[in-house]
């Protein structure tokens, strides 16, 4: 490790005698480790260098590590986001690398890491659980290696936490140094002890690292890292770091080799995947620019999440109104129709703004689906600005809607406010959201009986072994009867029946009838 690396690094060793120790006396656990302990620090991640990022070509396993997994398996469950999942297929390529191989039973994995989400309460709350759920495996089988990673990792407090409660865990990494897995798994096996690196100042770009993706259909492509936006709500920021965009040519080539695969679809990921390519220096080329070049790959279908309205630009809405494989499906997260909401919330647009922006879309890509995320009872929201929430969602006529209610995160600006919006009225509010989020989806989904549709089968329904399901282009479910041939191909299909939020339809044979397009 080099002293750059030293900086931003700790690895901390904890025997089973200290960690006791620990537990009793202090929470400063600095004296009990081996290596100086530096836990994820707030402070450090809140700052934003100036400095380049670099990018790393030439990741490799070390001949050493090869082995390291032979006759061992692991298990890697994931909260959160698509980033989340994304990180997953990360370890999993690596962890394979190493020797590994997966495997669906946590009772008899060698490694166990947990993939953590710290955006709500409620996510960490489920990690915890989970991790105190191993606890009794890792009495039976000691040597089982029980990883916490992702976001979470990144809290000061969660660390702290893990280290003062929950013993059974083997070691703690964060979303900045995935690609030292190898080294990591290193020290655990060697140390049997708890090892903790978390960089709070994230680290370069690197290419080239290995996946294992789910399934052969559908891919996630990671285009940039971390977010600047700092709404008040968000943990994100501190958690994923500064904006580090990935090189246009690296990009492209990885989805022409996915295309090449036989991928049908793809997802170009990103906290905020509007801002792509500004924190690039000399670089004139944002995510209209991608998407244009992107749209020349012959992949049938592109999707991409999450989008920022501040950074939503008249080049993407161009590039998206020419067809193509880009789908007329976007994810415009708007959280509140409130100015004064928005204000607080760090949003840095208005309902005005953002309703503009709307209309722009719509006039340019008429069959357009527009769906959104919003926030109820944050801090100080009265029932007049509620109801301004209510009316831009009828004004805007969203096809679907992820709502939540406020969730304090500790180092946010936000969780400095007062929570003064009583639990009953949020769930309330949330309820009343609900039903018009309902609504809007049942009238959206109604105008597709009788017409023919084009869905990307991606296997068997949930319920029901005999119906296939997928998605439209426009990500409404669609259930069907057809042949299991059909799995991982793009078929049409007659909507017989609309539900709220699902499509009941016939399967057609290939003929060269036309499609419409929903």
């Amino acid at each position: 490790m080099n002293e750059e690396q030293r900086k931003h690094t700790s690895i901390n060793i904890l025997d089973e005698r200290d960690k006791k120790a620990a537990k009793k006396e202090t929470k400063d656990y600095s004296k009990y480790f081996e290596h100086v302990y530096q836990p994820p620090s707030l402070k450090e991640a809140k700052k934003r260098g100036k400095e380049t990022i670099k990018y790393n070509d030439d990741f490799q396993i070390e001949e050493k590590y090869r082995n390291m997994g032979k006759g061992k398996t692991f298990l890697i469950k994931t909260y959160g986001c698509q980033m989340n999942a994304h990180d997953t297929e990360v370890m999993g390529g690596i962890l394979s690398a190493l020797g590994f191989e997966a495997t669906d039973d946590i009772n008899t994995a060698d490694v166990i890491l947990i993939n953590t989400c710290a955006i709500r309460e409620n996510a960490e709350n489920k990690v915890f659980s989970e991790i105190g759920n191993l606890k009794h495996l890792k009495k039976e089988r000691p040597e089982t290696l029980i990883g916490v990673c992702g976001c979470m990792s990144q809290e000061e407090s969660v660390v702290n936490k893990i280290l003062k409660s929950y013993q059974n865990v083997d070691m703690i990494f964060g979303t900045h140094n995935i690609h030292r897995l190898p080294q990591i798994l290193e020290e655990a096996y060697l140390a049997k002890a708890m090892v903790v690196e978390v960089w709070s100042k994230e680290g370069d770009v690197i290419e080239n690292l290995p996946k294992v993706r789910a399934g052969n259909i559908k891919a996630w492509v990671n285009i940039m890292y971390g977010c600047d936006k700092f709404c008040t709500y968000c943990i994100v920021p501190f958690t994923r770091g500064k904006e580090r965009s990935r090189r246009p040519e690296d990009i492209i080539d990885e989805v022409r080799d996915l295309a090449r695969q036989g991928y049908q679809e793809i997802t170009l990921l990103g906290q905020n995947v509007n801002s792509y390519g500004k924190d690039i220096d000399g670089l004139d080329y944002g995510l209209g620019d991608l998407l244009e070049d992107i749209s020349k790959i012959d992949i049938p279908r592109v999707r991409f999440t999450t989008s920022h309205p501040w950074d939503f630009t008249d080049r993407m809405i161009d590039v998206i109104a020419n067809g193509g494989n880009i789908v007329p499906h976007i994810h415009l997260p708007v959280q509140s129709g409130n100015n004064q909401v928005l204000k607080i919330m760090g949003r840095k647009y208005t309902r005005e703004s953002y309703l503009a922006l709307v209309n722009s879309i719509k006039e340019a890509i008429p069959n357009v689906a527009l769906t959104t995320d919003i926030i109820v009872g944050y801090p100080n929201e009265t029932a007049e600005q509620f109801e301004e929430t209510l009316s831009l969602y009828d004004e805007v006529e969203f096809e679907h809607a992820y709502t939540y209610i406020y969730s304090q995160r500790d180092g946010t600006p936000a969780a400095k406010m007062k929570d003064n919006v009583p639990q009953d009225v949020k769930k309330e509010r949330l309820q009343i959201l609900n039903k018009k989020v309902g609504y809007y989806s049942e009238k959206a989904m109604s105008q597709y009986e009788g017409a023919t549709v084009n869905v990307l089968c991606e296997g068997t329904s949930k319920k029901d072994d005999t119906v296939l399901s997928g998605y439209t282009e426009k990500n409404k479910l669609v259930n069907f009867k057809a042949p299991k041939s059909m799995i991982g191909k793009i078929v049409k299909v007659k909507i017989d029946e609309a539900k709220q939020y699902s499509l009941n339809g016939t399967f057609i044979e290939e003929t060269n009838k036309a499609v419409v397009t929903h």
